[in-house]
């Protein structure tokens, strides 16, 4: 079977084209003014999805469910962790900061992991969450649209996520960017350390 001159030209040119998609997606991800935290969530300005889960068992907090996200005095942060997730123990202690210093409301979705493991991680880290629900399958994960843990998020009193925020709050720029949100979230004082 003989092949047209056009058609061997084409081919001949396929595995350049390739490498140049390919190139502009590694230079693309090379960017230095690219965010990887800044991942669009089609939750913001939509309600809380429903979801229903136990607390962990060992652990003195109730579960958690999207009931408990509506109605609140104010807004709430969602901290979605586990005791495997070396970056979670990282922001650990800025999460309790931002509760003991500033009067934070925080709830937690411990995300795939072993009851036994999570108590014995806040024994040992401290408990700063007022709720805790144990999402042992993933599903809950899944309606939020986790793409790993650690994420945050910032539920407005009506029970509407206002912020997401990918990653551990680690570092200055990191935290400076949560608080703004908590601030604009009217989740705490811009005066407040």
């Amino acid at each position: 079977m003989l092949r047209s001159e056009p058609m061997r030209r084409t081919l001949a040119f396929a595995p350049l084209v390739i490498a140049l998609v390919v190139g502009a997606f590694f230079l693309w991800g090379l960017n230095p003014d690219r965010d990887p935290n800044e991942i669009p969530s089609v939750l913001i300005a939509q309600p809380a999805p429903a979801f229903s889960l136990g607390p962990i068992p060992g652990v003195p907090a109730l579960g958690l469910s999207r009931k408990n996200l509506v109605n609140n005095e104010g807004p709430i942060v969602l901290n979605v962790f586990a005791s495997w997730c070396v970056p979670c123990r990282a922001e650990h202690s800025v999460l309790t900061s931002f509760v003991e210093r500033n009067g934070v409301t925080l709830f937690g979705m411990n995300y795939k992991d072993k009851s036994e493991d999570a108590a014995r991680w806040l024994a040992e880290l401290g408990n700063p969450y007022e709720r805790i629900g144990a999402d042992v399958s993933g599903r809950a994960g899944l309606e939020w649209g986790i793409s790993g843990v650690p994420e945050t998020f910032i539920v407005a009193s009506d029970g509407t996520v206002v912020f997401r925020y990918v990653g551990p709050i680690v570092g200055e720029t990191a935290i400076k960017k949560f608080k703004t949100a908590l601030v604009e979230a009217g989740a705490i004082k811009g005066d407040q350390n």
